[in-house]
């Protein structure tokens, strides 16, 4: 199976990252399981269930920014045509999501209020704003052709990927639970309870799942002559 090169019958050359046919039973499905997904989010976080609590580590926090991602690598390896599905999403949009990651500066205001650690806000809102910022231009340089965009994307890939490293690590240890080595003297908001608990507990791994999106296009087109636009090929007259 190899999705990257689909000439079109009127004569237009697309890429990997040109959608083609809609799988739409598999995408009814998937939506719906992220509704649910959603929803189970929302019901955990109004019980709780991702608070630790001193003297405790936030185990649920972790299972639900670690399980999410997992479940897509594994289902990706075993269903041809969830493959089919991820390999056939474009690969611009998937870019241009990103730009909503300088939402993440957020952290930051709420910093300026002591709401949040100095150590986790500076990491997770200064990177998220990067990595937001860097979208825009990575975008550009797909849409406009650019000989390497695929590099561009592979980099903000991985870059929201070790943003998201960075700020799990400090928010642990910035958190109230029994990791929080660096935990400010004067307790916060914990980021196990709601509102909060939805940043970590769905955007983070819904993100990292977009990452990997990403980046299994760009191993599947990897080698081949593809480039980000539509392009016409020359036909005799």
């Amino acid at each position: 199976m190899s999705p990257a090169i689909d000439t079109a019958p009127s004569g237009r050359q697309c890429s990997s990252i040109d959608p083609p046919q809609s799988h739409s039973g598999m995408v009814m499905m998937l939506a719906l399981i992220s509704a649910i997904w959603l929803l189970a989010i929302v019901v955990a976080g109004a019980a709780e269930v991702f608070e630790s609590g001193p003297g405790r580590p936030p185990l649920a926090l972790l299972t639900a920014i670690v399980v999410p991602p997992a479940l897509f690598i594994l289902v990706y390896r075993v269903s041809t045509e969830f493959q089919r599905v991820v390999l056939g999403l474009d690969l611009r949009l998937l870019t241009a999501v990103q730009s909503w990651r300088v939402l993440g500066g957020t952290f930051l205001f709420l910093y300026a209020f002591n709401l949040r650690p100095a150590l986790f806000a500076f990491s997770a809102g200064l990177g998220d704003v990067a990595v937001g910022v860097a979208a825009v231009f990575v975008l550009h340089a797909m849409v406009k052709g650019h000989p390497n965009w695929r590099r561009r994307v592979l980099l903000l890939n991985l870059g929201g990927l070790l943003d998201f490293v960075g700020a799990i690590a400090t928010g642990v240890l910035t958190s109230n639970s029994s990791l929080g080595l660096f935990a400010p003297a004067t307790p916060m908001p914990s980021m196990g309870i709601m509102p909060l608990s939805l940043i970590p507990s769905f955007m983070v791994p819904l993100w990292i799942i977009i990452h990997c999106a990403s980046l299994l296009q760009l191993r599947q087109a990897r080698g081949e002559p593809i480039s980000p636009t539509y392009q016409r090929r020359d036909t005799a007259s």
